[in-house]
């Protein structure tokens, strides 16, 4: 089972204690129980078109800059210093 935070606008959070308290149940419960009615309510949606694939890389050309380099060039920044 998974732990996880959320965060409930106040009334909501005090109806769910109440629901909790009349139905004798935690209100972990409440919350699992609303989880599963809205999945059984909202099934998947089918993808609708193509699934999208990255294009295929090309050859760009042997790399120019020798390999002592690599270093600099990839930690280099357009910002001003």
């Amino acid at each position: 089972m998974i732990e996880t935070r959320l965060q409930i606008p106040d009334d909501l959070y005090r109806e769910a204690e109440r629901v909790a308290r009349e139905r004798e149940i935690t209100l972990g419960e409440v919350v699992r129980r609303g989880l599963e009615y809205i999945v059984r309510v909202y099934p998947p949606v089918p993808p609708t078109g193509p699934q999208w694939h990255p294009p295929p890389p090309r050859s760009l050309g042997r790399f120019q800059a020798p390999v002592e380099d690599w270093r600099l060039l990839a930690n280099e920044t357009d910002a001003p210093p």
